[in-house]
């Protein structure tokens, strides 16, 4: 019998949750962005700490942080891993499609596999609760992309976004 090169998927095509016990345990870290197109009312209240319902920014910090130990939970076939580091950068940027919150999260992790998924999970958890907390002010507000950006450790070792 073949190996099957589908590593999410057993022999009758059934999906499974990769075994890495046989993985060496590297330092990993990823680093993911999403980005939250808002307002020019709200890029201004954003910087100047006024959002009515508080600072958005710092709720938007911890959710990110809160998600990215939650992610297994939240991905089906997601192994839990020890979170050894989190930090979360909030930004409001103007952009050529109009002012946007950027939230960038690296996730740092010793472990046997990497964590691009709760990167990309804490970035875009992140983008949604910048969302609710300006809802009240611009009910436009959306996410523009969620993207990984770079990925350092383990058997891929690096690679980041041309």
């Amino acid at each position: 019998m073949t190996e099957n090169p589908l590593t999410h998927l057993n022999e009758r095509g059934e999906a499974r949750m990769v075994d890495v016990t046989g993985k060496d345990v590297t330092a990993r870290s990823a680093t993911a962005r999403c980005c939250v197109g808002v307002s020019d009312e709200v890029a201004k209240l954003l910087r100047a700490g006024q959002m009515p319902k508080g600072d958005a920014l710092a709720v938007a910090r911890i959710a990110a942080i809160q998600a990215t130990k939650r992610t297994p939970d939240l991905i089906p076939l997601c192994h839990p891993i020890a979170v050894h580091g989190v930090d979360v950068e909030l930004r409001v940027l103007d952009g050529n499609d109009g002012p946007y919150v950027e939230i960038v999260v690296t996730v740092r992790t010793a472990d046997r596999t990497g964590v691009e998924m709760e990167a990309l999970t804490a970035a875009a958890v992140g983008g949604l609760t910048v969302i609710d907390m300006v809802k009240g002010r611009d009910r436009s507000a959306s996410i523009r992309e969620v993207i990984l950006l770079e990925k350092l450790g383990g058997r891929s070792g690096h690679w980041t976004r041309g």
